[in-house]
């Protein structure tokens, strides 16, 4: 059995100083650097996720991070406003004008964005 401190998640990006301005500043997220230059994201109760360099980065394909929120339209149009570009997708999983695909029984609302790395991020309804 794996005996365990902590948990972390961790992804890459090819310009840090670019990551650290996007999650700190267009995102308002707590972010510190360390002396290797790896940025560490702190996101509340304990939780971290790392982001190192990384010069041949691919963006990854997959939501790396998703935000849970209360109010899924009113976290969009706060991060439109803040000069983030939502994705839009095509059947089956069809977003509105804003990139909102709105849940039912099988998932929650739920919209995607992309880091300056190219790296996908959500924000979703809480449920």
């Amino acid at each position: 059995m794996l005996n365990y401190l902590k948990t972390f998640s961790s992804f890459s990006s090819n310009d840090l100083q670019q990551a650290k301005d996007f999650y700190q500043g267009k995102l308002g997220i707590d972010v510190s650097e360390n002396e290797m230059g790896i940025l560490t994201l702190h996101l509340g109760q304990g939780h971290e996720v790392i982001i190192y360099p990384k010069i041949n980065h691919e963006p990854a394909t997959f939501t790396v991070l998703n935000f849970a929120v209360e109010d899924v339209e009113k976290a969009v149009d706060g991060l439109i406003t803040a000069g983030i570009t939502f994705e839009q997708y095509g059947e089956p999983m069809k977003t509105d004008e804003k990139g909102i695909l709105h849940g039912d029984s099988r998932g929650p609302d739920i919209a995607w964005f992309k880091d300056p790395a190219g790296n996908i991020l959500s924000v979703l309804a809480s449920r």
